[in-house]
């Protein structure tokens, strides 16, 4: 008889198709160890099920405008900070994609952000990045910023879109066709896979921007008002990466 730890093996070994046999192999066994591991397994099985109808759901968009061509899904992270760039992202994804746990990226942690971001880079067809500093955001004002990181992250894509899924706006100066979806990025699996290779690359910017200017904290807070964060500002004046038009009423030199 194998032992709990062997059958434990067995399972983790395993593809999902095979927990049936499995199932069956160890129903009378009555050990607790074995009941319990068979019990959590048809918990995971249950929960995948569950995820990969959700993803069918994200998929909606994808499906209604396949005849369309290459769709490309666009969102933006770094609209309401006090510091660091905007930054946005357009992916176009393969139409046979089965990417799962992709979401809005406010609704993953960051552990979980940072293991779909390399599995979004892999399986997309094309990946572009867009980012408008604080100087741009200050002269043109934020919501031009965005436009202008978004139309960026277009033009860096190697294939041409056929049509934009954009995450509520519809970007000026661009010719090529866009649907503006209302939280778009809980509703569209390209518009979700976009909002976080956009957070992950911008969190990572922080970060760096910590190691040259850790006084502010922004590997913590991102460049977000934390009350550290305007006690810093009111301490020590604002840095270059600050948005001189978000301190007024913040900082003297705001």
């Amino acid at each position: 008889m194998k032992t709990v730890e062997e059958i434990k093996e067995e399972f983790s070994s395993a593809p999902v198709s095979e927990y049936g046999r499995l199932y069956e192999k160890y129903a009378d066994d009555t050990r607790s160890g074995v009941r319990g591991l068979v019990f959590s397994y048809r918990k995971r099985e249950r929960n995948l099920a569950i995820e990969r109808q959700r993803m069918e759901t994200m998929k909606y968009y994808e499906k209604k405008y396949s005849h369309v061509g290459h769709l490309c899904g666009i969102d933006e992270v770094g609209r309401g900070p006090l510091a660091g760039p905007v930054v946005a992202c357009a992916v176009i994804l393969p139409p046979d994609c089965d990417l799962l746990y992709i979401n809005d990226s406010k609704k993953l942690s960051p552990a979980r952000r940072e293991s779909l971001y390399p599995q979004i880079l892999e399986t997309a067809v094309a990946v572009g990045i867009g980012a408008v500093g604080p100087e741009r955001i200050d002269e043109i004002n934020i919501l031009q910023a965005t436009y202008e990181a978004m139309r960026q992250a277009v033009g860096q894509l190697a294939v041409r879109p056929d049509l934009l899924l954009n995450d509520a706006v519809t970007i000026p100066g661009v010719d090529i066709p866009q649907v503006p979806i209302i939280k778009g990025d809980a509703k569209s699996i390209s518009i979700a896979a976009a909002s976080i290779v956009a957070k992950v690359t911008r969190d990572r910017m922080m970060v760096e921007y910590d190691r040259e200017m850790p006084r502010y904290g922004f590997a913590a807070n991102k460049g977000y008002g934390s009350a550290a964060h305007i006690q810093a500002l009111k301490e020590y004046g604002p840095s270059p990466i600050h948005r001189k038009s978000f301190l007024k009423g913040i900082c003297q030199e705001g």
